[in-house]
């Protein structure tokens, strides 16, 4: 009895260990499929570009090369200390480096020391080295910060361009939804007799070209999707897709402001502005560095030495030599030495004029490339506040049109269902419905990405909400 008990209670257990691994590899298999089928916002997508672009990785380690340069700007103001030693046998005629006396014996000598220098004054270029490695470390910080920002618009525009090809495509696969109910209703009136044939072969050539569409819409989807993919470095093209969203004109007052205000703002806080005026700050230490070399350099230094040889005798207490051991002769023969050297320059093959006319060249030249980055600055705002009018400008006549064609459309079916127009006439006016629906799609997304420029100018995030 007590024996089936334990049968029957056996295959309980191995019963919910059978249904628990069941629901975890069924919980394994949702997750899997949902990690596949993930759908990016663009939020995601400028997150993850971010953070794993490469180039932006290689400016990360410039900074960091930036940061250790300060640090060894910092050093150069520190006194330099070494420690050496040496050990020699010597065997035949030598000097005792104890008492500087000649011997003949085998010798085993020992000599160490501890030495240290530090620059007093070298025209000032350690204090202006430190500045520049300090300069340098936030031009790198501000070169990061303006990839960046150019990473953000690439893939802003990039997933634009996605939803404004799915837009497309799904509009593409409405309107032969409507063409096969049209190409229905037309078979059953060339049957009845209603209409001639050739009203049929129209539509089917309308048809036809309508999936043509579809076709190249599912392609241009495909491209604009593996575009947006290798911006976030992402090789898993076929389960990479952006969310199923769609995106009405975001509110603005941009406009409210002119060009030369976002201007202004826009040279108080964008990156590129403040790397290429970084750039000017370091031209001038630089400068200021060769021009030091001008000056005369003052330099300290301390030495602490002493001697071991197993040749050297000294006199003792009773007037016999004798042989000081190790420990003994490093106090006996111990000594120090310090002072201080002046280095003054005279001529060096005009080498320090030289460096200095070459870095005023290089400080001209930066402040020709600050005041060139502003110029282009202020075109791209004065092109994008331009771009923002005009294609506002264009979707809304887009969608006027858009609305004109439909009505003419509509009116175009109904003489077509009552026999009072040809298939041929017809099918141009759905045409016209198709391209005004194409147009009104790629001016609404040209609009909205327009408009996120001028407001990125304007020192607003990118977000489409």
């Amino acid at each position: 009895m007590n024996q089936s008990v334990t049968e029957i209670k056996k295959r309980q257990i191995k019963k919910r260990m059978k249904s628990s691994i069941t629901t975890l590899l069924l919980l394994f298999t949702i997750v899997l499929s949902h990690a596949q089928m993930r759908k990016w916002t663009l939020q995601e997508c400028v997150e993850y570009a971010v953070e794993n672009n490469l180039t932006i990785e290689q400016y990360e380690l410039d900074l960091e090369n930036a940061k250790i340069d300060k640090s060894d700007a910092l050093g150069n103001l520190l006194p330099g200390l070494n420690g050496n030693s040496s050990v020699s046998s010597n065997t035949g005629f030598s000097i005792n480096p104890t008492n500087n006396l000649p011997t003949n014996q085998t010798a085993l000598n020992v000599n160490m020391g501890l030495s240290s220098n530090v620059t007093l004054f070298d025209g000032l270029r350690n204090i202006h080295q430190i500045n520049r490695a300090k300069i340098n470390a936030i031009a790198n910080q501000y070169r990061l910060d303006d990839l960046k920002d150019d990473i953000r618009l690439s893939v802003a525009n990039a997933y634009l361009q996605v939803l404004s090809n799915k837009e497309q495509l799904k509009t593409f696969r409405a309107q032969y939804a409507v063409t096969e109910q049209d190409l229905k209703r037309t078979k059953e009136l060339v049957e009845s007799g209603v209409v001639p044939r050739g009203d049929l072969l129209e539509i089917e050539a309308t048809a036809a070209t309508q999936q043509q569409q579809i076709v190249n819409g599912e392609g241009m989807v495909l491209i604009s999707r593996v575009n947006l993919a290798q911006l976030l470095q992402i090789t898993d093209y076929e389960n990479f897709d952006i969310a199923e969203e769609e995106f009405l004109i975001p509110p603005s007052d941009i406009l409210d402001n002119s060009a030369k205000v976002i201007f202004d703002k826009a040279l108080s806080f964008r990156n590129d502005i403040k790397f290429s005026e970084s750039n000017v700050e370091l031209a001038k230490e630089d400068l200021k560095i060769a021009r030091g070399a001008y000056y005369p350099t003052v330099s300290a230094f301390f030495q602490y030495g002493t001697r071991y040889s197993d040749v050297t005798q000294i006199p003792g207490g009773n007037g016999v030599p004798y042989t000081p051991n190790f420990t003994d002769q490093l106090w006996i023969f111990d000594g120090i030495s310090y002072g201080a050297q002046l280095n003054i320059p005279i001529f060096n093959g005009w080498s320090t004029r030289n460096n200095v006319k070459r870095s005023q060249i290089s400080l001209e030249r930066a402040k020709l490339q600050f005041e060139q980055t502003k110029l282009d600055l202020e075109t791209n705002i004065q092109q994008a506040y331009v771009d923002v009018s005009t294609f506002e400008k264009a979707y809304e006549a887009a969608e006027k049109t858009l609305e004109a064609r439909r009505l003419a459309y509509e009116y175009a079916k109904e003489r077509y269902d009552v026999g009072l127009m040809n298939a041929f006439d017809f099918s141009q006016a759905q045409a016209r419905v198709d391209n005004a629906q194409a147009d009104v799609i790629r001016t609404k997304y040209d609009y909205i990405f327009r408009l996120k420029i001028l407001e990125f100018y304007f020192g607003l995030p990118i977000s489409l909400n």
